[in-house]
């Protein structure tokens, strides 16, 4: 279990790493104005720390169990590199769905809205999660693994492709419009997820995809909306609450 603790490290590492780069990049070359100041990156900061603490004591060890209880049918043409590739796939495509049933199912929604009334958008934001929704989403994360026997080290891969894609498609950087319209067949990018920000629910429930932006338009999610530099970002009809509203939001009426 040592690479896998040495593996863990590196991926804390290197999503760090990206934080930080894209942190610096957004505010110097910058698409939307800066609406909340410093007070509202350390209310961000401080809802990440409560799901940083939630990781070790909840989290990763749901998470190990039942990568170590699985349901032994792969075959094993299912490993190695190939097996990889197919299990980002699969965990990808549940994360649409997941990230789908939030927004459809009212219980979920409550933990969900608490990561949406943000009401600009950058590197932070990709980190504002409610530890409700964070330990639910273990829960039932725990269950595809156990079905489709995802090894430990294929979810730790897939963890730091959803961290750096969320840092990337959250943030107010400003990219080449052709380079960011180009990409965007492949994977989210902040122009096609800003819009699922959109303080309008219709833009608001579409646009779910995490990693690879061919979901919405499969399962027909996708948004032709275009991305505006004073797009308002938040809840329709709903605003914005300090720290300690955001946590007892989902356990409010």
């Amino acid at each position: 279990m040592d690479y896998l603790a040495n593996f863990t490290l590196s991926k804390t590492g290197f999503v760090g790493a990206v934080f930080i780069i894209l942190f610096i990049l957004e505010r110097l070359f910058p698409v939307a104005k800066w609406l909340g100041g410093p007070a509202r990156v350390v209310k961000n900061l401080a809802l990440s720390l409560f799901n940083f603490i939630a990781s070790p004591l909840i989290v990763i060890p749901i998470t190990a169990f039942a990568a170590s209880h699985v349901l032994e049918w792969r075959p094993a043409i299912w490993s190695g590199w190939q097996g990889l590739a197919l299990d980002l796939l699969l965990l990808d495509l549940w994360i649409y769905w997941w990230h789908r049933i939030n927004h459809i199912v009212p219980f979920f929604w409550r933990f969900h809205e608490v990561h949406h009334l943000d009401e600009t958008l950058d590197t932070t934001s990709a980190l504002r999660f409610h530890f409700g929704e964070v330990v639910l989403s273990s829960l039932v994360r725990a269950l595809v693994i156990f079905i489709l026997a995802v090894p430990l080290s294929s979810v730790i891969v897939f963890e730091a492709l959803v961290l750096v894609s969320a840092l990337f498609h959250h943030s107010n950087l400003r990219l080449p419009a052709k380079f960011e319209r180009a990409i965007s067949w492949v994977i989210v990018t902040p122009s096609i997820h800003w819009v699922h920000h959109h303080a309008v629910r219709r833009d608001t429930d579409s646009n779910y995809a995490t990693v690879l932006s061919v979901w919405d338009r499969l399962f027909g999610s996708s948004n032709p909306t275009r991305r505006t530099p004073d797009m308002l970002i938040g809840v329709e009809g709903r605003r914005e609450r300090g720290l300690v509203g955001l946590i007892l939001k989902p356990f409010q009426r």
